[in-house]
């Protein structure tokens, strides 16, 4: 169960997101994790950044780099063991990023226990992570719309994959569902995002926050 989300007015910006995630008590030792999901091609990486921005710059983990060919959701062990786990012993947590065209690990990398730390990937709202996040965020677009965005991001060569990964997906998200547990809603607007109540929010049906900044054009 995560905290109470501080109610805000109808049509605020995303300062007042950040000033809400501010008031959210540590989850994790000293930190604040903030967990970033959707589907792939939803849009969570570049919402991640500009979140993490607001957040004085706070570190960002990618799910990607914890992931890997052969274990595409099976990652959990070594997400709470590598991050987790000296995070909440108030750490610098230390992991390997995996390559995913040399389909190996990378240089080892160090995640220090800032006040934020955003989560973003495919998975980041799942059941062994929960109980370790301040806040859950959903990236609110159709799993078809988001696959088909992001198919067209990677490009032919990597088609194949995509239809590995959608089954994987499917399956990860039919055994273990991230969006009932959000306690926000983003949606990408023409122009910025829109942060809305989640199912496991407590903001008013009638209350919203947006952000009516240009996005960048990349995702």
């Amino acid at each position: 169960m995560h905290p109470p989300s501080p109610a805000a007015p109808q049509g605020t910006t995303i300062d007042t997101l950040v000033s809400r995630l501010r008031r959210l008590p540590p989850s994790c030792g000293p930190v604040r994790l903030i967990g970033v999901d959707g589907h792939a091609g939803s849009g969570k990486s570049t919402f991640a950044g500009e979140l993490a921005r607001e957040l004085d710059d706070a570190p960002v983990l990618h799910l990607d780099d914890i992931a890997t060919h052969d274990e595409l959701f099976a990652w959990d062990a070594r997400l709470l063991t590598r991050v987790i786990e000296p995070l909440g012993r108030g750490e610098t947590a230390h992991y390997s990023p995996y390559d995913w065209r040399a389909r190996r690990f990378g240089a080892e990398r160090a995640l220090p226990p800032a006040p934020f730390v955003v989560i973003e990937g495919v998975g980041a709202g799942r059941r062994s992570l929960r109980p370790h996040l301040a806040q859950l965020l959903w990236m609110e677009l159709p799993p078809e719309e988001s696959w088909e965005r992001g198919r067209s991001r990677d490009g032919e060569e990597q088609r194949e994959f995509w239809t590995g990964w959608v089954r994987a997906e499917r399956r990860h998200f039919a055994e273990d569902p991230s969006r009932p547990h959000a306690d926000l809603l983003v949606r990408q607007l023409s122009e910025g995002y829109e942060v809305l109540p989640g199912p496991a929010g407590t903001v008013g049906p009638d209350q919203k926050i947006t952000h009516r900044d240009d996005p960048p054009s990349m995702w």
